[in-house]
């Protein structure tokens, strides 16, 4: 079983975001996509012809996290995207944040501020289930740094292909026109 790309075209016309960055996007996303299939495929034809202990199936099995959490991460990304309207402050999401935070004004300056720090990544609220609590966490890489256990709520894309064609280096712009994009439904959707 492969995997295909989503379609996100319905993202097309979003305040903030050009068709071409978000073509591109969409572009960069389907490589991941074709990426994953391709790797699961070789390990697949290595498993079956008992080359596990080679270290290219190794290499593989490292790049397969490479490849899987781009996939996902961008299909997490497109789909808390396209929303109008604020957060709403009855929702159980935003009791939690002002919970967790103190108001979901803290939280949002929390998680934009994650979204600023200088480097290549993604800022995403986690939810720590065990625990009851919000998280927003750095993942500077696919691969790396996901927290055990959490659920993600809330991804940015803050690689530069997210938001350079339309904003430079401006990158609290492009935050900005983010949460003006964020469909909290499709949020709070995701905590549970």
């Amino acid at each position: 079983m492969s995997y295909a790309p989503k379609d996100y075209s319905k993202l097309l016309g979003t305040p903030g975001f050009s068709e071409t960055l978000l073509k591109n996007h969409f572009t960069l996303y389907q490589g991941y996509v074709t990426n994953t299939n391709k790797v699961l495929d070789l390990l697949a034809a290595m498993l079956k012809e008992g080359k596990t202990a080679a270290p290219e199936f190794a290499e593989l099995k490292r790049r397969l996290g490479w490849e899987f959490n781009g996939m996902r991460l961008h299909e997490l990304y497109f789909e808390n995207m396209g929303g109008q309207a604020g957060l709403d402050a009855g929702s159980a999401l935003a009791k939690k944040m002002t919970a967790e935070f103190g108001s979901v004004e803290l939280w949002e300056k929390d998680f934009r501020a994650v979204g600023a720090m200088r480097g290549i990544g993604w800022a995403v609220l986690y939810h720590d289930r065990p625990a009851g609590r919000l998280i927003n966490f750095w993942i500077n890489e696919h691969d790396v740094a996901h927290p055990a256990g959490c659920d993600p709520l809330l991804i940015m894309d803050v690689f530069e292909h997210a938001f350079m064609i339309d904003y430079g280096l401006k990158r609290a712009d492009y935050i900005e026109a983010f949460f003006k994009a964020v469909d909290w439904k499709a949020v709070e959707a995701r905590l549970k």
